[in-house]
């Protein structure tokens, strides 16, 4: 069965039964299982995929099937499924069956879309290169020996080796995104609020967004229109209208880039030329380039740091080993059972970020740190807000180098937070952010380009998209 980029191109068939929804799932089924390798999927729904399958086909045939019928995604292990397990990939929660479908999960079945499993991530989507997993690192595909980006990164191999057609990741910090321009595939980080958290395992709630990867541009837009809206049981969640499909617009933009990714010398050579060549398209088509300086660059990633570790160390707390999850064989009383519980079921990273949250939310520090942090976060948003008031987008690369090796970074924890560089800052804003496969280097690994937008705008956002694309 070939490689359908496009849902529609599954449609199409799935009408002239060349195809049916049974063979499909077949084929992603065969792929996951030959590609064990890489460690994307901690969990295959084998049969229950088959099952569904089975039943879609019966729907398509008597036209009764939902719009996204033909659709096999998966979910990151941090996205709830009812009678499943979620683990957020650790110990603390393995064996943990979900009691919740999250809304966006439920969204899609309810048009006929197949869930085929669950995906590795790093452990409560910390991480950057997808190495903090209590069961084991998921692998590029392209490249073994390298990293798929974090914390999503099972998600985004998924997609890239055809082990299903679309993947629900999470974003905080860049995790669709980054592991997106690792791997070579679509990654959307819609506004904050576009879809309900509900069923999403908290790592930062005031930044934690449900993502998608894809292999077009047109299967993100259709997610997106499917899962996004308000919900009841999320109070945080929009009430803007949702996004419908568009055609691709022949508008002329006007597109900002940021002088401080472009010109900065930690970003590969070979990422600034691809971005350079594509201001230069855009400009010769027409649309309005322009160079923004934006001098408090050097200030998100600390500003990211500071608020998310905080969120995480108020998050994370629930997992004490009373009510659910890991409780330590080792305990001798209440004290040594917290201690003991959250020691033996954390791994490092999740430790090490509780362990920042905690210090920058003590009383002698709450001021110095947090207080300051949520001040620049205001700032950082108001003067991404002012560049966007004037511009339609905002054009920066995706990561300053293309996927690194695996354990490249693992012992020094300061190189891998670089990594998110350039995606935190439309978290810290919570506007909308996507990252497109643009070209590799010569190693053959991919670039990533982010374009950024205003709130809401993801239509827009979309048909520029699929004009850097080409992508009717």
């Amino acid at each position: 069965m070939k490689n359908y980029h496009r849902l529609d191109e599954i449609q199409a068939d799935l009408k002239l039964q060349k195809i049916s929804c049974q063979q499909l799932v077949d084929h992603y089924l065969q792929n996951i299982k030959s590609q064990k390798h890489l460690n994307a999927f901690l969990e295959v729904y084998e049969e229950e995929a088959r099952e569904r399958a089975k039943a879609i086909d019966l729907k398509l045939k008597h036209n009764q099937a939902g719009k996204l019928a033909g659709l096999i995604f998966g979910i990151k292990d941090l996205i709830c499924y009812k009678h499943h397990q979620v683990s957020g990939s650790s110990n603390i929660l393995d064996g943990f069956e979900s009691q919740i479908t999250a809304t966006a999960v439920q969204r899609l079945l309810d048009e006929d879309a197949i869930v085929i499993g669950r995906q590795n991530c790093d452990e409560f989507g910390m991480g950057s290169s997808n190495e903090n997993s209590a069961f084991g690192n998921v692998k590029n595909a392209s490249a073994p020996d390298r990293v798929p980006g974090g914390s999503s990164g099972g998600s985004a191999v998924a997609v890239q080796a055809d082990m299903c057609q679309v993947s629900l990741g999470t974003d905080t910090g860049g995790s669709v995104r980054q592991p997106a321009a690792f791997t070579g595939v679509v990654g959307l980080k819609p506004t904050y609020s576009r879809i309900s958290r509900w069923g999403l395992l908290a790592y930062a709630s005031s930044f934690d967004t449900i993502g998608v990867f894809s292999k077009s541009i047109h299967d993100n837009e259709k997610v997106l229109e499917t899962i996004a809206g308000q919900d009841p049981m999320d109070a945080t969640s929009s009430s803007q209208p949702i996004p419908s499909s568009t055609k691709e617009s022949k508008a002329k933009y006007k597109v900002a880039y940021l002088t401080e990714a472009l010109e900065s010398d930690a970003v590969q050579g070979e990422i600034k030329e691809q971005l350079s060549n594509t201001l230069s398209k855009l400009s010769s088509e027409g649309h309005v380039v322009e160079k923004v300086h934006f001098p408090l660059l050097d200030y998100v990633l600390p500003t990211y740091y500071i608020l998310t570790t905080a969120e995480a160390s108020t998050n994370l707390s629930r997992y004490d080993g009373v009510h659910y999850g890991h409780r330590s064989e080792e305990t001798t009383d209440l004290e040594s059972m917290y201690k003991l519980s959250r020691t033996e079921g954390f791994g490092e990273e999740v430790r090490r970020r509780i362990l920042l949250g905690t210090f920058v939310l003590s009383a002698d520090y709450y001021d110095a740190y947090f207080t300051k942090a949520q001040k620049t976060r205001k700032l950082i948003k108001e003067a991404t807000e002012r560049i966007l008031l004037e511009f339609d987008f905002i054009i920066i690369p995706t990561t300053p180098t293309t996927a690194f090796k695996l354990g490249q970074h693992h012992n020094n924890p300061l190189e891998m937070y670089m990594a998110d560089l350039f995606t935190v800052q439309a978290s810290v804003t919570g506007i909308p952010a996507i990252s497109l496969p643009l070209g590799k280097d010569a190693n053959n690994l991919s670039i990533g380009l982010q374009i950024m937008s205003r709130a809401f705008d993801e239509t827009k956002l979309f048909a520029f998209s699929k004009h850097l694309l080409n992508e009717e």
